[in-house]
């Protein structure tokens, strides 16, 4: 009985606001197809190319129904920094949420930063700056391992190659205040955090995607001590849920990661 009072609730929620109907409708038309297959979504004014759709209806829900990235400020012109800013859904939402704000989006990934670009012409959202480099402590360049749309890191072993990296570190510095400073970089911010540990003062709010690889230290202490070293208050969530966890080490269907969390900073 609980689940279908769960679902009923659920469903109740979702029809109550424009994007939750709206998210409802693109899983109805999209959330069947089958995985890693491109395919050309419209939502709302938006029309993107997205490279797999189930990946697309999680960000969808994260980012426009749970507003995942939404923040209070009073600056006429807000501060954005997108770091992973993927195949532009985040970045539609800063724009449509804070239209004169000026953000710069980070994208490792060629491929997906030519998809980024082109969702964003597409769907008429300019004044964007767009880097196609990995964030990273330095500007060397990193090895870095694509395996979906949505899951390319610096711990993946599949089609591995060195990409151009830009320090975070430098980029925060040239800034006077950071209104939002968005990461979702796969498993380097613990690195690119404690390297950016002392340029983190005018940075107003932050949302960390933490990941912990399997085979790889798990460094969520050190991520949480820059946070309130650098005077954060933080709230900490999860998407991702395991059943009987101290035997399942492993989430379903996930081969490389046994922690994701969603890590929400903010000054008060």
């Amino acid at each position: 009985m609980w689940v279908f009072r769960f679902l009923f609730t659920e469903t109740a929620r979702l029809l109550r606001s424009e994007e939750g109907r709206r998210l409802l409708g693109l899983a109805l038309r999209y959330g069947n197809r089958p995985r890693n297959q491109a395919v050309d979504v419209t939502f709302g004014r938006y029309q993107f190319r997205v490279p797999d759709a189930l990946s697309f209806i999680w960000q969808f829900r994260e980012i426009f129904v749970d507003e995942f990235y939404r923040f209070y400020t009073t600056q006429a012109t807000p501060i954005i920094f997108d770091c992973g800013a993927n195949i532009g859904t985040s970045v539609a939402f800063f724009r449509q949420t804070y239209p004169n704000a000026r953000i710069v989006a980070f994208e490792a990934d060629e491929h997906i930063s030519d998809i980024l670009q082109n969702n964003l012409k597409q769907s008429q959202i300019s004044n964007v700056e767009i880097i196609t480099k990995a964030v990273w402590t330095d500007d060397k360049g990193i090895w870095f391992g694509s395996d979906q749309a949505d899951s390319a890191s610096i711990f993946s072993e599949t089609d591995r190659k060195l990409v151009p990296s830009v320090r975070l570190r430098d980029q925060l510095l040239r800034e006077t205040r950071i209104d939002m400073l968005k990461m979702d970089i796969e498993g380097a911010e613990t690195d690119v955090l404690l390297d950016c540990r002392d340029a983190l003062a005018h940075v107003q709010n932050m949302f960390v995607e933490f990941h912990a690889y399997l085979d790889h230290p798990q460094t969520l202490a050190d991520v949480v001590k820059v946070l309130e070293e650098s005077g954060f208050r933080y709230y900490i969530n999860t998407s991702q849920y395991r059943h009987a966890p101290l035997v399942n080490h492993r989430y379903k269907g996930n081969d490389s990661m046994d922690l994701q969390l969603n890590i929400f900073a903010y000054r008060n």
